[in-house]
């Protein structure tokens, strides 16, 4: 069913640590880059008029630059121009919220999307006084992270208060999946301030395609694909690994290859996979250019991915994407993307399963009509829910209608 496209909107999209011209795999570059890089071609595409606001990070960017997609993307000067660690940056909202207001008074936009807690607190002082609606996507909640990484969790103390009431002050909240939506509950935001539009992935990329020359090596192919954070729960492969002798562990991500020997999660996964016995079976490949990336998980026979927590998950619509099965994780995103029993598995998180991982590796490598099973319905999954032009209608819908609504958005109380 196809809906009526709205009347184009002046959109301002803020990210204040993900631009969408960053170049992905560095440590605080990844499916929040993609996100608003994707969504605003889309939206532009559409005939909306579409500015993106992401931190001058570099004394050699341009205050502006247009997209070949027609999206103007303003580098804000906020702090010094340079990489600046993500969990910093609250220092320089205010200077953000600032830039924001002063160009917005000017340039008054008629819906504010922001990405990211901190990039909330810039958005809601950028409209102050305009009665201009803001939506927030949180792409990860503090309360999450903070549930699952505890005293090693290095966000600012007033991570969880302040995203509690931008939750409350905003016009409505967009959700990527259901799991979040009872997250945002517990923290106060009433679901019916919740809307739910997924991320998207292009099927035309991400497509089934022939495996890279060079690539076999006679032994069964699992590939595992993220940043080389210890949550994203790569350890746990390679355990799996010990209990399966005829296949091989490739994880891409990370730094380039050369630099991986610098990087303390690659030597920490070197000695995990030495400990287990597996080191000659399990390869580091750092970091793989995006056009690649088809092609390894295309000649993968499974795709792992097992993060203790994950807001929404891109890696499995994309491995879905390439008609390629997936062992997933039963958190977050995954319980929305991989259907268990029908695109691939899930499992549990809990590290003492590994076992049991193993087990369903073991299972789905032995049934390769189940796992080509498998792999075409994921295919069609991905068609039917997570292309970047379905993710790009239900955005625009959310837009249109918060639009259309006076605001009260510009103080968090």
């Amino acid at each position: 069913m196809r809906y009526a496209r709205p009347a184009s909107l002046r959109v301002a999209l803020v990210s204040e640590h993900a631009s969408p011209l960053a170049e992905l795999g560095g440590p605080d570059a990844g499916g929040q880059n993609v996100y608003v890089a994707q969504l605003a071609d889309h939206l532009a595409r559409r005939g909306h008029d579409v500015t993106v606001y992401t931190r001058q990070d570099s004394p050699h960017l341009l205050p502006e630059v247009i997209t070949p997609g027609r999206v103007k993307v303003v580098h804000v000067p906020a702090g010094p121009a340079s990489r600046v660690p993500k969990d910093e940056l609250i220092a320089h909202m205010p200077e953000f919220g600032s830039f924001l207001a002063q160009r917005w008074r000017s340039e008054r936009p008629d819906v504010v999307h922001a990405h990211f807690w901190m990039s909330g607190t810039a958005a809601m002082a950028g409209v102050r006084g305009l009665g201009v609606p803001v939506i927030q996507t949180y792409h990860a909640l503090g309360t999450v992270k903070k549930r699952h990484q505890g005293a090693e969790d290095t966000s600012p103390p007033q991570r969880l208060a302040t995203e509690a009431a931008i939750g409350s002050s905003c016009q409505r909240v967009l959700a990527t999946c259901a799991d979040e939506v009872a997250e945002l509950a517990a923290m106060g935001v009433a679901r019916d301030r919740v809307s739910v539009v997924p991320c998207g992935v292009d099927p035309r990329h991400f497509a089934p395609v022939g495996a890279e020359a060079g690539a076999s090596s006679g032994l069964r192919r699992l590939v595992a694909v993220g940043r080389l954070v210890r949550r994203k729960g790569f350890d746990r492969a390679i355990r799996a690994l010990a209990e399966i002798p005829d296949a091989e562990l490739v994880v891409a991500g990370g730094p380039p290859a050369d630099l991986l020997f610098a990087e303390p999660e690659a030597e920490r996964l070197r000695k995990v996979a030495e400990d287990h016995g597996v080191a000659d079976r399990f390869t580091l490949l750092g970091s793989v250019p995006h056009g690649r990336m088809p092609a390894l998980m295309s000649g993968a026979d499974l795709v792992l991915s097992l993060p203790d927590y994950e807001p929404f998950g891109i890696v499995p619509i994309e491995a879905m994407a390439c008609a390629t099965p997936v062992v997933a994780t039963a958190v977050g995103g995954h319980l929305d993307t991989v259907v268990d029993g029908v695109t691939g598995a899930l499992v549990s998180p809990a590290a003492d399963g590994d076992r049991d991982l193993a087990a369903v590796i073991r299972s789905l490598l032995d049934d390769p009509v189940r796992m080509a099973r498998y792999g075409t319905a994921g295919r069609q999954r991905v068609l039917a829910h997570y292309t970047w032009d379905r993710v790009a209608d239900g955005v625009a819908r959310v837009y249109s209608t918060v639009a259309a609504t006076p605001s009260l958005s510009g103080v968090i109380r």
